[in-house]
């Protein structure tokens, strides 16, 4: 990747897999945002606590690496990684819980929408399955990244 003046690529460099890994990451937390205002807006689906939670990780995701993937900076996974690793964990949370493995004792919503509800799938798949998916997915991107960035 060549670097203008100000630092911005002046072309991405679609060889080099450490760009393509992060413009991946990006799409994905573009796709992932999409997908649950989607669910929430249109389909009208209440999200519960820990969806929240997951939404706090994940929108600040698509912004970052979106900044990141149009200036080039492969240094993104050193700011990408907590926030999807912080979601990853609190999707693997939210499975175990939707599963039954985690007791519904500690379960963290007591008011709105329960985290282990029936309705808490889309196409017949579990919406904390597919989130946990989407972190895990962005976070081996944002891995390769950083093998890329260390060259």
């Amino acid at each position: 990747m060549t670097a203008t003046a100000v630092g911005r690529p002046d072309r991405i460099d679609m060889k080099d897999g450490a760009t393509l890994a992060l413009l991946a990451a990006w799409v994905l937390a573009l796709f992932a945002s999409f997908a649950v205002l989607f669910i929430g807006e249109v389909m009208g689906q209440q999200p519960c606590v820990l969806c929240w939670y997951q939404r706090i990780a994940m929108f600040p995701l698509a912004l970052v690496l979106g900044i990141a993937a149009w200036s080039g900076d492969l240094s993104a996974w050193r700011y990408g990684m907590p926030i999807a690793v912080a979601g990853l964990l609190v999707a693997a949370f939210h499975s175990l819980l939707f599963y039954g493995i985690v007791p519904e004792s500690i379960e963290p919503c007591g008011a709105g929408p329960s985290c282990t509800d029936a309705q808490m799938t889309i196409f017949g798949l579990p919406l904390p399955i597919l989130s946990f998916a989407a972190f895990a997915g962005i976070a081996t991107l944002l891995y390769e990244v950083r093998k890329g960035a260390t060259r």
